[in-house]
């Protein structure tokens, strides 16, 4: 009677066991997939963009990597390194500048770079410049669309991904638009599509 109990717990046992096995494999498929997705993704940039991205990752590479190399060194002729607040801070600098080399190879690795000099005017594109009002406001505002990587609110360099960048892809002078942001639905009309200065 308990043998027979036994063998029918370790096969239900079993059985759980191989769904959530299944379970597993499915889910770690599912993100490998992810994980090529995103690596597959493409830096949309601007030449400009390409260019500052080069010169900071060469800069880091030359200069910044020695520099704390040289760092590491003098603190490390101080002795005792448990504790050291110079080494630790020494460390610390080596290891962000080491993610942001990787950072930044992986962004170059996948970029594909758009030629302002080709841009269609006739409608908006990543590249272009351009001017708009805010119908709400009345205030004319002045964008650059660019790249997700790109993108910098502060300039007024803004991504095609946002919500703004998003709804105005594709739009002519005269056309309006929509946006829906976190903070209301925002109508702007296109007044000037030109190439970056």
């Amino acid at each position: 009677m308990h043998s027979g109990l036994n063998i029918s717990l370790q096969v239900i046992v079993c059985y759980i066991a191989g769904l959530l096995f299944e379970r597993l494999q499915t889910r770690h498929e599912i993100n490998v997939e992810r994980c090529i997705k995103m690596q597959e993704k493409k830096n949309i940039l601007t030449y400009e963009g390409l260019r500052k991205y080069e010169d900071e990752l060469h800069e880091l590479k030359v200069v910044k990597r020695q520099e704390v190399a040289q760092k590491i060194k003098e603190a490390r002729e101080q002795g005792d390194l448990s504790e050291n607040a110079e080494y630790d801070a020494a460390k610390d600098e080596q290891r962000d500048i080491e993610a942001r080399i990787e950072e930044l190879e992986k962004i170059l690795k996948n970029a594909e770079v758009v030629v302002e000099d080709e841009i269609d005017l006739d409608k908006i594109n990543i590249g272009c410049c351009v001017r708009l009002l805010d119908m709400e406001y009345s205030e004319e505002l002045e964008y650059k669309i660019v790249g997700s990587t790109e993108a910098d609110s502060l300039k007024g360099k803004i991504s095609n991904e946002s919500p703004v960048g998003k709804a105005l892809i594709g739009c002519k002078i005269g056309d309006s638009v929509d946006v829906e942001t976190a903070a209301g639905v925002f109508t702007y009309k296109v007044l000037e599509i030109q190439r970056s200065r």
